[in-house]
């Protein structure tokens, strides 16, 4: 995975990672919520969030690394961020460690980041990261796939995610519904995808 990509300031990335030796890393409904709620304590601060999907064993992330940092002041803030990455990861490890009597690591290590540099790429990366538990044969149709950013991103309800944005990116909400209601064409984001995790 591209682990060693600088997470810069004002740069968008896709970050993905997977439980180690394709371990699941969610084994019940209030894993994900966990994770989530770790995620808001770790992530909001230094990135703006624009698309997620959790899968049993992997995860995808569409995200802007922050300018301006609401937390600790640090020389190197590519490296703030990668911390604060690895800081949701080892709190989530420890915690499902704990609640299921297993040790060692649970994530593979480093964790995929892919910069993102074209809106082309970002809807249809956003399209991808949707579409992601129906490709897997979690889902028949992902919209039912509760552990996703669709709903948010579709629904009026107030939402931490940067949803007026994503919308914009696809001309308001009906065009973001049409563009989801085709097929995912993954040939258009092999370099912005790398590898998927089944």
């Amino acid at each position: 995975m591209s682990g060693n990509v600088p997470l810069e300031p004002g740069h968008y990335f896709h970050i993905f990672n997977r439980g180690n030796n394709r371990e699941n890393i969610f084994l019940e409904e209030r894993n994900y919520l966990h994770f989530l709620r770790l995620y808001q304590k770790y992530i909001f601060p230094v990135c703006d969030t624009f698309a997620y999907c959790l899968m049993r064993n992997h995860f995808h992330l569409l995200v802007r690394i922050r300018e301006n940092q609401t937390c600790q002041v640090s020389k190197n803030l590519a490296g703030l961020h990668s911390r604060q990455f690895s800081n949701l990861f080892n709190s989530y490890a420890k915690a499902i460690n704990s609640s299921y009597k297993r040790t060692g690591s649970l994530f593979e290590k480093p964790f995929g980041r892919i910069e993102v540099s074209s809106e082309h790429h970002f809807s249809r990366l956003i399209h991808y990261i949707h579409f992601n538990p129906q490709k897997h044969g979690f889902v028949d149709d992902f919209r039912c796939y509760p552990f996703s950013s669709y709903h948010a991103l579709v629904s009026v309800k107030p939402t931490h995610l940067l949803r007026d944005e994503v919308l914009s990116w696809f001309q308001g909400r009906e065009g973001f519904v049409e563009m989801h209601d085709r097929l995912c064409d993954e040939t258009q984001l092999r370099h912005l995808v790398e590898c998927d995790f089944d």
